[in-house]
């Protein structure tokens, strides 16, 4: 058998993170498999030393607009089948997913929608929320096994924010996002690390502004969740939260093949 390392982190832009040590944190971690989001750039606008990387294939989803959005993953296996979209122009022009199949399972790396700027997003973000249960719904009920990984933009339960009552109002902790995840969870997934971790203030996110990281006052609002039936596959699940280099810090999962 061997050990699958997954990564994944939210970088605020690939560019920025490139000079914050991303090929030193490639390079320590030595990941399988790294699914970033939040790239901020399309493919082209990604410098070559970012798209070739030693050792990985990389595939990049592309934003319509320039410097928002956007997702990436670095694999050292090449995958059998990739997808930029679920083939819905209203959710995929926003590039926040590739879907990566391989002989195992079926990788998606999602970027979720912020629901924090207007009524009209946090109405994207439940529509997009709901988009995508129908579609692992689907590939569940042809018995695929599933790893999605990514910024879901909402911490589920209490235990995975620092101040619950003051955020029980504002997208990201509201009522209907976090009602979302566990029916997410009912239909057949697994949260690797609430799965194997149930101690509180571990978060992946810190807003900047505050330097809320220098007091640990974060969310915990990026996930690998697994399908059911690769529960016995999973050895550890973890978050790195003394890399820096952007306002989440990266994740992690190994999965026994």
């Amino acid at each position: 058998m061997k050990n699958l390392r997954i990564l994944s982190w939210n970088v605020n832009g690939v560019r920025s993170v490139a000079k914050k040590g991303f090929a030193e944190f490639i390079e320590i971690n030595n990941p399988d498999i790294l699914c970033i989001q939040e790239t901020k750039a399309r493919e082209e606008d990604i410098p070559k030393e970012l798209r070739e990387i030693n050792d990985y294939y990389s595939y990049f989803s592309s934003p319509e607009r320039k410097g928002y959005s956007g997702v990436g993953v670095y694999t050292k296996e090449r995958p059998l089948s990739i997808k930029s979209n679920f083939g819905i122009s209203k959710f995929d022009s926003e590039g926040r997913a590739l879907i990566l199949e391989y002989p195992y399972f079926i990788l998606l790396n999602i970027y979720f929608p912020n629901g924090k700027m207007s009524g009209e997003r946090l109405q994207y973000k439940m529509d997009f929320y709901e988009m995508f249960l129908d579609y692992v719904k689907d590939l569940l009920f042809h018995g695929k096994k599933i790893i999605v990984c990514g910024d879901v933009n909402t911490a589920h339960k209490e235990i995975d924010i620092a101040r619950p009552k003051e955020n029980e109002k504002i997208s990201g902790f509201l009522p209907e996002e976090r009602a979302w995840i566990d029916k997410f969870i009912d239909v057949g997934f697994i949260d690797t690390f609430r799965h194997l971790n149930k101690e509180p203030a571990n978060y992946s996110w810190w807003d900047y502004k505050s330097r809320a990281r220098d007091r640990n006052v974060g969310w915990r609002i990026d996930y690998f969740f697994i399908s059911s039936n690769l529960s016995n596959n999973l050895s550890s699940a973890f978050i790195l939260n003394e890399v820096i280099g952007s306002d989440h810090c990266p994740i992690g999962i190994e999965i026994l093949l």
